[in-house]
């Protein structure tokens, strides 16, 4: 099974992601959250049931679904950088466990929601960009280095599996820009400031934190 046939990662990835918020921080939860992890449950079982390892059924409201997740996703996490953000203004008592904690949970989601929109959306989706099924190819979000004629890739043949959207994402989180993988429309780039700029808030707030329990 080729990389890109893989469902499993992905949905791997956001499970993980569902069940950190178990360990989150009070600071950052607010109260309605077992209703908020209930409909991510209930996005990402369809997606596990009719998927569970590799790409072989597609369906709108598959799709749908799987959009809606990653968008609530990333909706939830700017929401905790929010109340992290007002708990520090506050002067609510916070402990240097439960900062590194709120920090830790915000900037993996952020990561992992980001590379799962990408995933979702560039060229259509996984199932567009692969030549076994029906759905056409929509227009490239991202421009990987293996598309350009680098020597030892076929540009034809490539496909990007979620690994690679994760290492976007991550270099987006860290470099606070891209760097070897471009952004090419404008949803792809405003995608990509976003994530940057929650990496790059969530940082500020736990370094200015720290210094003042310091």
């Amino acid at each position: 099974m080729k990389a890109h046939e893989r469902r499993w990662p992905a949905s791997l990835a956001v499970a993980m992601i569902i069940g950190l918020q178990f360990a989150a921080p009070e600071q950052i939860v607010p109260p309605w959250w077992p209703v908020l992890v209930g409909v991510e449950v209930l996005l990402l079982v369809p997606l596990v049931a009719t998927n569970p390892v590799s790409l072989n059924r597609d369906h709108p409201m598959l799709r749908a679904s799987a959009v809606a997740l990653s968008v609530l996703l990333l909706a939830v996490n700017a929401g905790r950088l929010v109340q992290l953000f007002t708990t520090m203004v506050n002067e609510e008592k916070l402990s240097a466990g439960h900062l590194i904690g709120s920090g830790a949970l915000i900037w993996s989601t952020n990561i992992v929601a980001v590379a799962v929109v990408f995933w979702e959306l560039d060229r259509g989706g996984p199932f567009a960009r692969d030549p076994r099924h029906a759905r056409p190819e929509g227009t490239g979000d991202l421009l990987f280095p293996q598309m350009t004629g680098v020597p030892g890739w076929d540009p034809g043949t490539w496909l990007p599996s979620f690994v690679d959207y994760v290492f976007v994402a991550f270099t987006a989180a860290t470099a606070f820009s891209p760097t070897d993988t471009m952004p090419m429309t404008g949803r792809a780039k405003t995608l990509m400031m976003a994530a940057s700029s929650v990496s790059l808030a969530t940082i500020a707030i736990v370094a200015a934190r720290a210094v003042n329990i310091l």
